[in-house]
């Protein structure tokens, strides 16, 4: 797939920029597009609607997690003709993540590294933003925990997200699968899990009630380790509650990378990823039947890639990666046929 024209010259000029600058001038200028009402002229939603968790999207196209982290571009989002969007990760207090730099492009392999470490504003910065905007459309939240909360009190972070993003959210997501927070990931561990939502799952249970609003809550699993590891930690989400899985996050696998960038540290996102993601969409779905709502995420660089993940199980996918390399009609020609 070839990017537009328009949006490879646009890319152009971005690329001239450090990938984390180039990343804040795009979202300024969705928003510019937003309010100039130009972005719906080039980018119209399309209308196939389907239902995921009970809710119903206009298509099956969503954003992935990290590219508005903290909800201030959600109507600018929406307006590229998104079936949904997934703002975060939040986390209870603000934190200024990792060091810069800590985001590479590998244009050769139509790839990113990010080390960001879950740099956000807060969740109270969060709920304001959901507060004022006029968006129309489905907003999925992602949630983590600070890096100075110790594993064991990792509920405690968790659920004051849910507990103040409740309101505003279609649905939760628990990120538990972030390679760039110390430790995060072994809270994918089945005794650390269990505790982990068995906690989040009483504490949704309350929330349910308090709204009188039944929000979906899922989990992001990590692409990394052993297969049959994996497997056993969605089984463990699903058995305790958990109403979908998201697959993946990104890895730290370097395998068929070229280049010297190959050599940062932190989570691959894009065209490196497609296989590995792919794969373990195909075994999810074998091992959580017809019937678990998946969300693929991870090498979603063209149209082929996004049939592959639907043929494999996907019930809806998200795009980040590709989105940067290829523009946001990429979002219109994946829904079209998905």
């Amino acid at each position: 797939m070839t990017a537009s024209i328009p949006y490879q010259l646009l890319r152009k000029l971005l690329f001239q920029f450090p990938p984390e600058t180039a990343h804040k001038l795009a979202l300024k200028l969705l928003k510019l597009g937003y309010y100039s009402k130009i972005n719906p002229l080039f980018y119209k939603k399309v209308h196939k609607p389907i239902n995921l968790f009970n809710i119903t999207l206009d298509n099956p196209v969503g954003l992935a997690a990290g590219y508005d982290k903290n909800g201030d571009y959600i109507d600018a989002l929406l307006s590229l003709g998104f079936g949904f969007i997934e703002i975060g990760t939040i986390t209870p207090k603000p934190q200024a993540g990792n060091p810069k730099p800590r985001l590479f492009r590998l244009p050769k392999h139509h790839a990113l590294i990010n080390r960001m470490g879950f740099n956000n504003l807060g969740v109270d910065h969060m709920v304001k933003r959901l507060k004022s905007c006029q968006h129309q459309g489905i907003i999925g939240i992602n949630i983590g925990k600070n890096a100075t909360t110790p594993l064991e009190k990792a509920s405690d972070d968790y659920i004051q997200c849910c507990q103040q993003v409740y309101a505003w959210a279609d649905y939760i997501t628990i990120n538990i699968s972030s390679p760039n927070t110390k430790g995060l990931r072994e809270l994918q561990q089945t005794e650390k899990l269990t505790c982990l939502l068995q906690a989040i799952i009483a504490s949704k249970t309350q929330l349910t009630e308090q709204y009188n609003k039944k929000v979906p809550f899922v989990v992001k699993l990590s692409p990394d380790g052993e297969l049959k590891t994996l497997l056993t930690s969605a089984e463990t989400a699903i058995k305790l509650g958990i109403d979908g899985i998201i697959a993946t996050n990104t890895t730290v696998s370097r395998m068929g990378l070229s280049v010297p960038e190959q050599l940062q540290q932190g989570g691959l996102s894009g065209q490196a990823l497609a296989e590995k993601s792919l794969n373990i969409v195909g075994q999810l779905r074998q091992t959580l039947g017809n019937e678990i709502p998946i969300i693929a995420s991870g090498g979603m660089m063209d149209v082929e890639q996004a049939l592959a993940m639907r043929d494999a199980g996907a019930n809806a996918v998200q795009v980040y990666t590709g989105l940067v390399y290829q523009g946001p009609q990429l979002i219109r020609e994946i829904a079209e046929r998905f």
